[in-house]
């Protein structure tokens, strides 16, 4: 028998390492703690007067509090409370309860063990239950000591979130105290003389599971990745930190060519300020007045030049720029040669004439205008600017 129970233990351990290989979502404390009701019938295991198996029943109650400490593995706090209203129960008494179980159980889930936990409970699975505690008895006689117990859960897991299990329990409580009874771990003797070394149960319980800290009320599977994967992500990481690099060396470049600029602009600030004069120029009223296509000046027109003339000698350091000018009629490449011929034919006779220095007068042909007056005739000029100044 000891045999037995070794291998067995051994195969469910195999199995439950096989299942855990499947990654879950962490068990914190306040993870994956239910709470459940259940209610039933019990029966003796044996023959206890009128009574035995089958034959005498005593309903029961219970309450249950435990915690999934891995997908196969947990740990409960169980309470069975047995009672009976009439003489009818196999226990003979009258108070309303009879005796009661206090139990901490191990659980371990077969389903989970042996077919890996698939991120949410299946709709059925198989639940076994071992444990041990105390029993008590109660009315004329209260005997109390250790029980052991065991069981099967065949449960249902209900709901999207599969949040709430119902299940039908059958279970074996041995050492159960009954009247006079003394040693509750093995065949102890009744006041009839019969021999009797526990009950058989059947319980039909609902368990809520509490919402834990994945967002879900159950375990949850970890979205694990691949070495190839991570590797790739791990490169792809290392590549953007190298991005991230050079543009912080390009920052730190701009900041030091704005901090470089700043520098000069404050250079710039602290230099006294240097104002510069605008030249200005002044036309001179006269005007010289060409026949049309001609660069010679009329006898007419030599008042104007003089007029000039007596101003240049009047302001030896006068200086004077003549602009010649045409009327648009013609090409555009003869009327700028005649406006460059009328502004040196007047230059000519200003230094020639009127002998004034070469080095004053400058001379600019400006081709063919129509700005200057409305009627041809008097754009065929040569104007006199006062470039001194």
């Amino acid at each position: 028998m000891k045999k037995l129970f070794l291998m067995l233990a051994v195969s469910l351990m195999t199995a439950s390492v096989s299942a855990q290989n499947t990654a879950v979502t962490a068990n914190k404390a306040g993870d994956n703690w239910y709470l459940g009701i259940n209610a039933g019938v019990a029966t003796p295991t044996f023959k206890i007067g009128d009574a035995g198996f089958f034959k005498g029943f005593a309903p029961k109650v219970g309450v249950r509090l435990g915690k999934n400490l891995t997908t196969v593995f947990g740990l409960a706090f169980d309470a069975d409370f047995y009672f009976a209203s009439s003489e009818k129960s196999f226990m003979k008494k009258k108070t309303m309860f009879d005796a009661m179980n206090l139990d901490i159980i191990g659980t371990f889930n077969l389903s989970n063990a042996f077919s890996c936990y698939q991120g949410e409970p299946r709709s059925f699975e198989v639940i076994a239950l071992i444990g041990a505690g105390y029993s008590r008895s109660f009315g004329e006689a209260a005997h109390g000591g250790l029980n052991a117990k065991a069981g099967f859960d065949f449960a249902f897991n209900l709901g999207a979130s599969k949040a709430v299990q119902v299940y039908i329990e059958p279970a074996i409580v041995l050492g159960q105290p009954i009247v006079r009874a003394a040693n509750p771990l093995r065949r102890v003797q009744t006041i009839d003389g019969k021999k009797w070394d526990g009950i058989f149960q059947l319980s039909a319980g609902i368990n809520y599971k509490f919402g834990t800290s994945n967002g879900t009320h159950n375990f949850k599977i970890e979205e694990l990745r691949d070495q190839a994967e991570v590797d790739a992500l791990n490169a792809k990481i290392n590549e953007l930190r190298s991005d991230a690099d050079a543009k912080n060396g390009q920052i730190n470049a701009a900041n030091q060519t704005i901090a470089d600029l700043k520098a000069k602009l404050a250079e710039c600030e602290a230099r006294p300020t240097q104002i510069v004069e605008e030249k200005k120029e002044t036309t001179l009223q006269p005007i010289v007045i060409f026949r049309q296509g001609k660069s010679t000046i009329d006898a007419a027109q030599y008042a104007s030049v003089e007029m000039v003339a007596k101003y240049m000698k009047n302001h030896p350091e006068s200086k004077v720029l003549v602009k010649g000018y045409a009327s648009p009629e013609g090409s555009a490449e003869l009327n700028q040669k005649l406006s460059e011929a009328r502004a040196t034919a007047v230059a000519n006779a200003l230094i020639k004439r009127y002998k004034i220095s070469k080095d004053r007068i400058t001379t600019q042909g400006l081709g063919a205008t129509s700005e200057l007056s409305e009627e041809n005739d008097f754009n065929r000029v040569a104007m006199f600017v006062d470039t001194t100044k």
